[in-house]
């Protein structure tokens, strides 16, 4: 059980732990992150974080398990309040979860020749098409007319587009995006396979389409680079953390209900690395 002074004890603590690797030379942050932000805003975050009773993360998570996540959250060069990244309590346990925000964030350190990665979701009526070479998605055609944005969603895509030019997409079908939100701990899908409306999934289901294709996206990156570091070290492990709990009924039950599927921010600025907000200027935002 940690407290309200644990909590800035062990922010202190993994502050100074960054430090130290980023010193020794064996931690490279992104030029851009301020590590001790990050930890600011996580620290004024956790205390509201709940677990399904909802009993406070302070009094359940073990100290050893919130701060080896702000660790986890500095070596992946992440800051909650971009909404790259949330806390999810599981059983004692403090875990991280990145947004689609936060997987793009780390999989353009894990693959510096990443320019960005750019989700989209398929219409009913739209034309689209692609090719595949080698096992890759790429040349993909998407016409639009602007009233199918009013029709069903049949598909989302992710493309990565590098910066010598080159361009791989990820498909998924709409298929495909219900079985993965049924992995979700919230269920949002209801057993005939149709969405619940009060779901945020169900309010808005192309930045939820597109967050779950961009996190398929990003599994090869992270699973196909050699590096040995503490970034990739960090990110596999979140990673196989993340879906083995979503995968496990017994932990699901356990998850705190609010997962980044229910704080996503549906807006394409947050995308921008905005400068750090004062502590009067940040204010809870229900995306």
């Amino acid at each position: 059980m940690a407290t309200g002074l644990a909590i800035r004890e062990i922010t202190t603590a993994v502050s100074v732990q960054v430090r130290d690797l980023v010193s020794k030379g064996l931690l490279q942050l992104p030029a851009d992150y301020s590590a001790d932000n990050a930890l600011k805003f996580a620290m004024l975050m956790i205390p509201d974080v709940k677990d399904k009773d909802n009993v406070p993360a302070l009094k359940v998570c073990t100290p050893e398990s919130i701060q080896g996540v702000l660790l986890e959250m500095c070596t992946q060069g992440l800051n909650p309040n971009k909404k790259q990244c949330s806390f999810i309590v599981r059983g004692s346990k403090l875990t991280l979860s990145r947004s689609y925000f936060g997987d793009i964030c780390v999989a353009k350190q894990v693959d510096p020749s990443i320019e960005d990665i750019f989700p989209t979701a398929v219409f009913q009526g739209d034309i689209f098409e692609y090719e595949i070479k080698r096992g890759k998605i790429v040349n993909v055609i998407h016409k639009q007319k602007l009233d199918n944005k009013n029709k069903a969603i049949v598909a989302a895509y992710a493309t990565v587009v590098y910066h010598n030019g080159a361009e791989v997409s990820t498909v998924m079908t709409w298929e495909q995006i219900l079985q993965a939100w049924r992995q979700s701990p919230i269920k949002p899908v209801n057993a005939d396979g149709t969405v619940k409306p009060e779901s945020t999934h169900g309010k808005y289901p192309e930045e939820m389409a597109k967050k779950t294709v961009v996190h398929r996206a990003c599994k090869p990156i992270y699973n196909n680079s050699n590096d040995s570091s503490l970034l990739v070290q960090s990110v596999r492990r979140s990673s196989d953390e993340s879906d083995a709990a979503e995968s496990s009924e017994e932990i699901s039950e356990n998850a705190n209900q609010t997962d980044f599927d229910d704080v996503i921010d549906i807006t394409e600025a947050n995308r921008a690395e905005a400068p750090e907000q004062t502590d009067k200027e940040s204010e809870a935002d229900p995306f």
